[in-house]
């Protein structure tokens, strides 16, 4: 490890110690069947009594798992709220499915909506300030929630906008209780201020919004979850304020961001200053909209994050940093290796301070310290997408062994002369890029 400013700085050698670092849950032996407090399991009969009976029995026993046997429909008439010392187990073959009525999940409970904290519509799954707590099983769980909250984006703006007004106003947390008529999606598996955590095989589709959100929360592992669900804002997996994450070996097609690091929104990620960090990414398949990113609700900052060996199919953007001067924020010690890349309709790497033209606000980002290497792409439409801001330059960004198959803006004249890359009007500094090639052919890159 190095160290900067005497906060020690982790590298590629230290990811072993990170990961075996993550505190993993450790459940008590013991197995409760839902159909023993009374579940039917038949798709109609509402089974959330049951199974939040099950739970609370067994976190008062101290603890074990609650198990959803394969083979049938677990209809949950409303969210299931987990406890510490609980693993909810949805075996091979079960299907949880959720009721498409948003009444069903209220009364509102504590939520960051888009990074602003709230009292809002449950989300689906949620534990908050729970520890040892886990869910598992190969099985499937159903938001239902095409026909209800999926039609919600076109009507949330009023709603979004007086939130937004709250969090930059710093009214109190207590006073910002949003429901009925504001539509506000709710995630569809949260854990907010968590520690130990597991998700693991679960497959998840038809989510309402963000399908798994981790919100100040540490020690968290991600492993070998399936997620289909894709409509716009429906991210993979949003990591918020979170630290000592790790997600691997799952399986992404989303409407949105894949995978994605943020910590809080403008004022209310500011207050709360908490941001994320210590995270690794590794051996996903992700397809849909954008691939990994960072931001842009990422105002308390992100550091430390190692992103390798991540499949990527069909993308709007692979490898997106994002933020702008109404959000702020630091980005460093960010290190992204082995990436392949099927097709993209942006440029393979983007690293914008100016997000939706966004450049009225005070807090101006900071991106430094951040590696690219070893990515091979068949077909994108671009390069590279470099803002940075005048008082603030990208800073000791480095890429390197770039493969590309074709490109849109590289033709053989580019080829010959080389790319030239504007650093004075990109605002950057400090900084590398070599070894790039395209259709096989070296592209020699002229930073001024």
């Amino acid at each position: 490890m190095s160290s900067d400013n005497d906060v020690t700085i982790p590298s590629w050698d230290d990811v072993p110690q990170l990961v075996a670092a993550i505190a993993v849950p450790d459940i008590p032996a013991r197995s409760f069947s839902v159909e023993q407090f009374g579940a039917v399991g038949d798709g109609d009969a509402d089974d959330r009594p049951a199974i939040m009976a099950a739970l609370a029995h067994a976190a008062a026993v101290g603890g074990g798992r609650v198990l959803l046997s394969g083979g049938r429909t677990w209809y949950s008439k409303g969210p299931l709220h987990l406890y510490s010392n609980i693993e909810l187990h949805i075996a091979e073959g079960a299907v949880l499915r959720f009721s498409s009525d948003p009444n069903d999940y209220l009364p509102q409970v504590l939520t960051r909506w888009e990074g602003t904290e709230v009292f809002n519509y449950s989300p689906f799954i949620y534990a908050y300030q729970a520890s040892n707590v886990a869910l598992t099983g190969s099985g499937t769980i159903d938001g239902n929630a095409t026909d209800t909250f999926g039609t919600w984006r076109a009507q949330q703006n009023p709603g979004k906008q007086r939130l937004r007004q709250m969090g930059a106003e710093q009214v109190p947390v207590f006073s910002r209780v949003f429901g009925d008529g504001d539509y506000l999606r709710p995630s569809m598996i949260q854990f907010f201020a968590c520690s130990q955590v597991l998700i693991e095989d679960v497959s998840v589709v038809d989510s309402p919004f963000w399908v798994v959100h981790l919100v100040a929360s540490k020690d968290v592992t991600v492993r070998g979850i399936r997620v289909d669900s894709r409509r716009l804002n429906n991210d993979g997996v949003d990591i918020e304020s979170t630290s000592n994450v790790l997600i691997e070996n799952s399986h992404f097609q989303t409407g949105d961001d894949s995978i994605v690091i943020k910590a809080g929104r403008d004022n209310d990620g500011r207050r709360l200053a908490r941001p994320s960090e210590r995270i690794v990414i590794r051996n996903n398949f992700m397809q849909g909209h954008n691939a990994l990113a960072i931001g842009s609700e990422m105002s308390a900052g992100v550091r430390h994050v190692f992103m390798e060996n991540n499949q990527l199919g069909a993308v709007h953007s692979p490898l997106y940093i994002k933020s702008s001067t109404e959000r702020g924020g630091i980005v460093e010690h960010i290190h992204i290796r082995n990436i392949t890349v099927e097709s993209s309709i942006n440029p393979l790497i983007r690293l914008i301070m100016n997000y939706q033209r966004q450049t009225k606000g005070n807090h101006i980002p900071i991106f430094r310290h951040i590696t690219m290497e070893n990515i091979v792409a068949e077909q994108v439409a671009d390069l590279f997408e470099f803002s940075g801001h005048e008082q603030e330059p990208l800073r000791h960004i480095h890429i390197r062994n770039v493969q590309v198959g074709a490109t849109a803006t590289v033709d053989d004249q580019v080829l010959s002369a080389g790319l030239v890359i504007d650093t004075a009007a990109s605002h950057m500094r400090d900084s590398t890029i070599e070894n790039i090639s395209v259709g096989g052919k070296a592209l020699p890159i002229v930073l001024e």
